[in-house]
């Protein structure tokens, strides 16, 4: 598994102020329409309710919201930079302005949990979380994403 295969360059995007969770998820419903052809209304949903499973903060200013939707065929991804962290209710406390979102298939569990181990690993790198918060263009962003040490699962 291979990042590269999980998020389009068009999945990137760099907002300039998110202030809610909510709002945040609603971006991010729009970014997997737009990119995916998945319904906007069900990722903000499913968003939400696995949100409410227990916070994806998962420190350093970085969340990695995730779910699963019944008709996908693969683990997609989409990725928000925001150009002024906001509350997340992470582990740290810490606010967020890093994002990773993931979505998977209802029944593929294991290609789930590799793409949240890949996209983790990844997103733990400080040198390359440095990298993302130093730039704004989503073609960057990509190519960091993508290429960074960390970029590929078993």
């Amino acid at each position: 598994m291979d990042l590269s295969n999980i998020i389009r360059p068009a999945a990137v995007k760099v907002v300039n102020n998110i202030t809610s969770k909510k709002r945040l998820f609603q971006d991010l419903g729009e970014v997997f329409a737009g990119n995916y052809g998945l319904d906007s209304a069900a990722v903000t949903q499913a968003l939400q309710e696995r949100e409410g499973l227990g916070p994806t903060g998962v420190g350093h200013g970085v969340a990695l919201p995730h779910a699963r939707l019944p008709g996908l065929e693969e683990v997609v991804g989409a990725f928000v930079r925001v150009e002024k962290p906001f509350e997340f209710e992470a582990v740290d406390k810490q606010p967020v302005d890093l994002i990773f979102a993931l979505f998977a298939p209802e029944g593929n569990g294991v290609d789930h949990l590799k793409a949240l181990a890949l996209v983790s690993r990844t997103m733990r790198d400080s040198a390359t979380c440095a990298k993302l918060r130093a730039n704004t263009d989503p073609a960057i962003l990509h190519t960091v994403l993508t290429e960074g040490p960390a970029t590929k699962a078993a």
